[in-house]
């Protein structure tokens, strides 16, 4: 029982704090009027698919918290979790698009290393929850490019 628990602590802690930092980081009229790359989605499109990913999220770091504790891996889990969390207030707050794509590729960095060392320590579940996340966010920077270059 204390088992599931935490693992709805981890999901109802990343999901939640992926909403909180959504509503209070609405893109607004400045992002609005930029120039976008092709292949932007609709704006509706961005909540549901965070919302599925910070679920992945939450349970590849509960996985790794109930296997290992503080561990290296999960130090990196904090790491892509604490950059995921700081693109939307740079790019949204600060409007700084060039910042906001250094945070995205370092994330994406960060989410192939834990990827790698979550296979390299038999954690493949983890590994593998974390493959459309490390894609979404491929294909966020691109997005991200997209708006530092036409902007």
């Amino acid at each position: 029982m204390q088992r599931w628990f935490s693992l709805f602590v981890f999901v109802f802690a990343v999901s939640g704090m992926g909403i909180l930092i959504g509503t209070s980081t609405v893109p607004g009229v400045w992002y609005a009027e930029l120039a976008k790359p092709a292949l932007n989605p609709p704006n509706w499109l961005f909540g549901p698919v965070w919302s599925v990913l910070y679920v992945l999220v939450a349970i590849a770091g509960w996985r790794v918290w109930e296997a290992s504790g503080l561990s290296a891996l999960f130090s990196l889990w904090i790491l892509q979790l604490a950059l995921n969390f700081a693109w939307s207030p740079v790019v949204f707050v600060i409007h700084d698009l060039t910042l906001g794509l250094l945070i995205l590729l370092a994330m994406l960095a960060a989410i192939v290393v834990f990827i790698r060392a979550a296979l390299a320590g038999g954690d493949r579940i983890s590994a593998l929850l974390f493959v459309p996340y490390a894609l979404w966010v491929a294909f966020a920077a691109y997005l991200n490019t997209g708006l530092v270059v036409l902007n």
